[in-house]
């Protein structure tokens, strides 16, 4: 390849990094792990559906506090927003960091595997935050081979449905510094 090419080659590839979202179609691109790939194209759906969610979330809860005046109902809509970005940031958080990873120095398939891993661990974790966390009027009786671990999860307090997401943060944390 002529030296030209290959700029042009590299000038295309930052043109299509444009932001956060360019990130996506940017890291799969360049990513040569099919495990990173696929965290890009399942990653990228389960954080747009979290993020969609978060966003209904916060118009109801604007519409139902919408005539009460400040104070607690002000502190009940900003906290629906810095819970959607801990959850959602995170789950982008792989993705991003091999798009920098390969637009700066070129990054190694193992790095790609261990963050698209630590992002499917993340999107799991999710999940049994979610389970965790369900009010007991959502919970259904659990059944079939997973009913003792989901009647188990269902008995912990609330408040401890955010320790495997923060688990899962910290793996993906020590796996990024570990590979990089």
């Amino acid at each position: 390849m002529s030296e030209a090419a290959a700029n042009e080659s590299t000038e295309t590839d930052d043109d299509g990094y444009g932001g956060v979202l360019g990130t996506y179609p940017y890291a799969f691109r360049r990513s040569r792990s099919r495990l990173m790939r696929s965290y890009v194209v399942l990653g990228g759906l389960f954080t747009l559906f979290t993020a969609v969610l978060f966003t209904f979330a916060f118009v109801t809860t604007v519409a139902s506090t919408l005539g009460a005046g400040g104070g607690t109902f002000t502190f009940v809509r900003s906290f629906v927003l810095v819970v959607g970005m801990l959850v959602v940031v995170p789950l982008m958080a792989p993705v991003i960091l091999v798009a920098r990873r390969h637009r700066r120095e070129g990054s190694t398939r193992q790095y790609d595997r261990a963050l698209a891993a630590s992002g499917y661990l993340l999107a799991v974790a999710v999940y049994l935050l979610l389970v965790i966390s369900a009010p007991p009027a959502l919970r259904d009786d659990p059944s079939g081979a997973l009913a003792p671990l989901v009647s188990t999860l269902y008995d912990l307090p609330a408040v401890a449905g955010a320790i495997p997401p923060l688990v899962a943060i910290a793996i993906g944390y020590l796996l990024h510094r570990t590979y990089r």
